[in-house]
């Protein structure tokens, strides 16, 4: 008779920096097999043999896969020997993909402990990027639009301020706007301005019981008004009104999650920055 799977498995994920690269490596592979739950156990800033002997006694008394990001050649090769005695499996997460690198590029790599977290351009911009997010949420635009990148539109409980601040993350500025049909759009949105606006449409059943959720927190709604499905109905129809007149891009994100949805703003960004590059392009010639 075939062995039953097991119910669970520990997975352990040893990292020399935060372990957020190991971790979403992880997760991507441990939810094509939904059916046994991991118990996860994160060791991140393992750095020095000490730090490294206590969780190497931790896979001993819970053994399980062993996923890790080790620049330190001698606490890589200790990992594995241990690993090897314990009978348990383990990879170097990264080793796979910098031999592609190394392939095409033909250069040895330059191993840097948390390399992605150096305090750079790039890492001011993204902080730049929430600060600005999060002074211009639900509904506070910046004066000038110019100075955003991407602007969210859409009726309450669209999920539009997470997915900014996801956006944020990824360094771009973002604010957002709730369409109320009772209320004008703002004068400065329809001018001309170089930020991509997109609206966010979810289904009347979602955003219906979205609001019911929210709504008993809060005690400053009209709890039938709010989650009156009619009136939803017409609220998104007017939402989408106003986007086809516009011309702005609409996502239903009833079965997104928010980095989904921050993956389809950042295509759609980047392709108008592709088709003005070609449209300037065309005009050269």
């Amino acid at each position: 008779m075939p062995t039953a799977p097991p119910s669970y498995y520990h997975l352990h994920l040893i990292s020399d920096s935060t372990g957020e690269t190991l971790n979403t490596i992880a997760k991507a592979a441990a939810v094509q097999y939904a059916q046994v739950r991991p118990i996860e156990h994160m060791h991140p800033l393992v750095r020095t043999p000490k730090q490294l002997k206590r969780v190497l006694q931790e896979i001993e008394q819970a053994p399980g896969i062993v996923l890790y990001t080790v620049v330190n050649p001698a606490l890589a090769e200790e990992i594995e020997r241990r690993c090897r005695e314990l009978k348990v499996p383990s990879l170097a997460a990264l080793t796979p993909i910098m031999k592609v690198f190394e392939s095409y590029l033909g250069a040895p790599q330059t191993p840097t402990v948390a390399g992605q977290h150096v305090l750079d351009a790039e890492y001011f911009k993204r902080i730049d990027a929430l600060n600005f997010t999060l002074a211009h949420d639900d509904g506070q635009l910046p004066e000038d639009l110019n100075t955003a990148d991407i602007v969210l539109l859409g009726i309450s409980r669209t999920s539009k301020t997470p997915t900014g601040i996801y956006l944020a993350q990824r360094g771009y500025k973002t604010t957002n706007l709730p369409i109320v049909p009772s209320i004008p759009l703002p004068s400065r949105l329809v001018e001309p301005h170089s930020a991509l606006v997109v609206c966010l449409v979810a289904s009347v059943e979602r955003i219906a019981e979205v609001r019911r959720n929210r709504a008993m927190l809060m005690s400053d709604r009209d709890m039938d008004t709010y989650v009156d499905r009619d009136l939803i109905a017409a609220e998104i129809a007017h939402c989408r009104k106003i986007c086809g007149q516009h011309g702005w891009p609409v996502i239903d994100v009833t079965r997104k999650s928010i980095e989904e949805s921050a993956a389809m703003i950042i295509k759609l960004l980047n392709d108008r920055k592709l088709g003005a590059v070609d449209a300037a392009e065309s005009a050269e010639s």
